[in-house]
């Protein structure tokens, strides 16, 4: 079995309200039930704003340190899934069913090196 990280990315701003919002829970919650009934769910996490994080890079013997996304854009990585499969097939078809939960959000699938 391999694992995948699947990544949902949102455009950056405010969440949307409660209307729009509760349903994808909901949706998002049968999903996870779903993966977890087959054995294929590993962990999941929502991450806070970008302009929580905090960058650390290091260069010429000197570390420098800065608040906020690494880099700007539209788009931020707003949470995350990994999942056990058989392959990657079952990974893209477990992040399509994802993908329509979150329309019109991106999904990306990745798999983690062994």
């Amino acid at each position: 079995m391999k694992q995948y990280l699947l990544s949902i990315y949102q455009p950056d701003g405010p969440a949307p309200g409660p209307e729009i919002l509760d349903p994808v829970m909901k949706n998002l919650a049968t999903w996870t039930d779903e993966l977890r009934a087959a054995g294929a769910w590993v962990f999941s996490a929502g991450l806070h704003p970008p302009e929580s994080a905090t960058v650390l890079r290091a260069g010429g013997g000197e570390l420098l340190m800065t608040d906020g996304p690494f880099t700007e854009g539209k788009e931020h990585l707003g949470g995350f899934t990994i999942v056990q499969v058989g392959d990657l097939d079952e990974a893209l078809g477990w992040a399509r069913k994802l993908a329509v939960i979150l329309e019109p959000l991106s999904v990306e699938v990745r798999p983690f090196q062994n």
